[in-house]
């Protein structure tokens, strides 16, 4: 859906580039993660994406056409979810989605799209009324109603409780297994290591790994067993390396004769690769 190459970005008013020459592709049909932390140049790569910035160097291809040779029609084939939810406190969340609803030729069914995220019955609520969680998944409605292509989503799942955010997740699921794309920012790992298919991590202006999250953590995973087992009614604890473990047999002798408490591989976390690749503790 996108290809990138040697993207470079500087706002008028500063001295240095915002984007740095970057390069990533996006398929069609993948959920795209676009992480790090804030200031690295994440919105102003989306806000190009959206073609809300364009003048900027390098390539951006839309379906193999050059980005800024499309004209309005590129927005009906995009949805787009902010961080901050922007709607009209005055208006009914019913009277909200009707209002941007008429700036598109294609058009969701609006009903069904808030019944699935649980606020069809206070559709006629005025959406002053509602609360961030609401809001967050009014917003959600409103960058499918035109029946987008691509979803670029901004913390999606900010500000909801548990059962509402699996919903949505639920949702940029289904809408990835239709054909959808999907570019997502968030700091919430675990969505990320749940929906994406790739992520890139961005520092300074630049990508610092793009790959597969299961790849990212085996890259920067210990390749080590934890054990913890009951021996003469005492708590014992080891480690034993992944590599050849099914030859070791100390570690057989171990699971055979012995009650076991808790086995894991030491897999590192999506937090600790984003502490680690993108300097977050060094900025703190």
């Amino acid at each position: 859906m996108f290809i990138v190459e040697d993207l470079t970005f500087k706002y008028p008013k500063n001295k240095e580039n915002t984007i740095k020459g970057i390069t990533f592709e996006i398929r069609k049909g993948e959920i795209f993660g676009l992480l790090g932390p804030s200031g690295v140049g994440k919105s102003t790569t989306q806000k190009i994406l959206t073609k809300l910035l364009d003048n900027y160097q390098g390539k951006v291809l839309y379906n193999n056409k050059d980005l800024k040779s499309y004209g309005k029609e590129f927005y009906e084939e995009i949805g787009v979810g902010f961080e901050m939810p922007v709607h009209f406190s005055k208006l009914t969340a019913y009277e909200n989605l009707n209002f941007f609803k008429m700036l598109y030729k294609s058009h969701s069914d609006i009903d069904m799209l808030l019944k699935m995220v649980g606020l069809y019955e206070d559709k006629d609520k005025k959406v002053g009324e509602f609360s961030k969680g609401m809001k967050a998944r009014l917003n959600f409605v409103r960058a499918l109603i035109n029946n987008p292509k691509i979803l670029f989503l901004d913390e999606p799942t900010n500000g909801l409780d548990p059962k509402n955010a699996r919903i949505v997740k639920d949702m940029i699921k289904d809408f990835k297994n239709s054909g959808g794309t999907v570019i997502l920012t968030t700091h919430l790992m675990n969505d990320v290591d749940e929906l994406c298919d790739k992520v890139a991590f961005m520092a300074d202006g630049k990508i610092a790994e793009i790959d597969t999250p299961k790849n990212l953590k085996l890259k920067y995973g210990q390749r080590k067993l934890d054990i913890e087992y009951i021996q003469s009614n005492e708590l014992i604890k080891r480690v034993f390396s992944l590599d050849n473990l099914g030859k070791n047999e100390e570690f057989i002798n171990i699971i055979k004769h012995n009650e076991i408490v808790t086995i894991h591989s030491r897999e590192t976390t999506l937090d600790d690769i984003f502490i680690k690749i993108t300097g977050v503790e060094k900025n703190e």
